[in-house]
């Protein structure tokens, strides 16, 4: 308390109070650990009853959704329909100045990343929508990036044809660059845990050393600009899109090329494996039998055992997603609804639905079951280039050329 009075200027008050107290000769140390210790607790007192007022708040609305049927209690679940983003945009973040290129959840916090033309990515908390920090290094376009599986590294890829990467718990200090591309670098993504895969304008797939930062193969076959790359959750395959219209598939391991996928009448934008838990809608979709193997641990498998890389979904500019599979290399089935360019997608955690965006400034939600456009939500002003579902909380994140970020709340 004497401190608290000496520090803010209450010379007449402190000098009754140490009289009072039998601590007369007491003069406030700026050294001392407990300097301004009693401000610092009521600042803290203040924030944590903004946190309470904010968690209530919260909890009147679950409530309102619960009573108004939104949310559906435990033992009445209404099945794929649930937990999906519903209009309005909870928050809108805006600090970028150029379009937003990529948006991407840290898979164990709630953290945000954000990548834009403006050669900045930018991290924030994605609960509270706070801005934490810019990172800058690169000196063109930031086109792609990535968190690795613990979210203790983050690697951007850019127009300046580099990646870099960032140790997460160093401050997201740039520990590493990557040279080797001759074009720009569109896409990149984690091969296993110690190697990373991009794509770039150059024509070219490189996969690298974590570790060294030494690129140890090059994957040659694409016409055109290799737009994305996707790796499958066992790491031995991956598929890329390119401005050629094809989709093709590649073993990791030897850099083989296994199927190139054609049908898309545009260049095709992005292209993903489908999670084991998505087979038993995409099946359904495409007409095929159930698999002969039952699930195991909750993966659904083929009848030869295979739990990963069956299906490929790709977005396109010809304004459709097509299912592919990957075994047949035979297209399946084509979405169509969007009225412009397909830019991205994300699959539902449920794995029974998918949510893409388009160049119609629109996010679709498809059943995957049926492949009808469930919902169709207005997500921005302009151009919807990117999306992510967050896997910590129900949040999905959508990037625009109109520079804003905005987060949807699902329920």
């Amino acid at each position: 308390m004497l401190d608290f009075m000496q520090t803010q200027g209450y010379a007449e008050s402190a000098q009754v109070f140490a009289r009072e107290t039998d601590n007369e000769g007491f003069t406030a140390d700026p050294k001392d650990r407990h300097h301004n210790l009693l401000a610092k607790k009521w600042t803290s007192v203040i924030r944590l009853q903004r946190k309470i007022m904010e968690l209530e708040s919260k909890i009147t609305k679950m409530q309102a959704d619960i009573d108004s049927g939104a949310v559906v209690r435990r033992g009445h679940q209404k099945g794929a329909g649930e937990w999906l983003p519903r209009p309005p945009a909870k928050l809108k973040l805006a600090q970028h100045r150029l379009p937003i290129t990529s948006v991407r959840f840290h898979p164990q916090y709630t953290v945000l990343a954000t990548a834009s033309e403006d050669m900045a990515v930018k991290i924030w908390d994605s609960e509270s929508g706070d801005f934490e920090r810019t990172l800058k290094g690169h000196t063109k376009a930031v086109q792609d990036m990535v968190f690795d599986i613990k979210g203790t590294v983050l690697v951007t890829c850019s127009a300046d044809l580099t990646l870099r990467v960032w140790d997460v718990a160093n401050e997201y200090k740039c520990v590493r660059t990557l040279h080797g591309h001759d074009h720009c670098v569109s896409a990149v993504r984690f091969l296993g845990a110690d190697k990373i895969v991009s794509a770039s304008r150059d024509k070219t797939v490189r996969i690298w050393e974590l570790a060294t930062g030494y690129c140890i193969r090059t994957l040659t076959g694409h016409s055109e600009w290799v737009r994305s790359v996707d790796v499958s959750l066992d790491a031995r395959l991956l598929c890329t899109a390119s401005n050629d219209q094809s989709v093709r598939v590649w073993d990791s391991s030897s850099g083989e090329c296994k199927a190139d996928m054609r049908g898309h009448d545009n260049v095709v934008e992005v292209a993903k494996f489908a999670p084991a838990n998505a087979y038993a809608s995409l099946r359904r979709l495409s007409g095929l039998p159930p698999a002969e193997k039952p699930a195991v641990n909750g993966n659904a498998e083929d009848s030869a055992g295979n739990a990963c890389g069956l299906f490929i979904v790709s977005g396109s500019r010809d304004k459709t997603l097509k299912l592919w599979d990957t075994t047949s290399t035979q297209l399946l089935h084509t979405f169509v609804g969007h009225d412009d360019w397909v830019r991205d997608f994300v699959f539902h955690p449920s794995g029974k639905t998918l949510i893409s965006v388009s160049d119609d400034k629109t996010m679709r939600i498809w059943d995957l079951a049926t492949g009808r456009c469930a919902k169709t939500i207005e997500a921005s002003e302009h151009f919807t280039t990117c999306i992510d579902f967050s896997t910590v909380s129900p949040l999905v994140a959508t990037g625009s050329v109109d520079t804003e970020v905005s987060l949807w709340e699902c329920r």
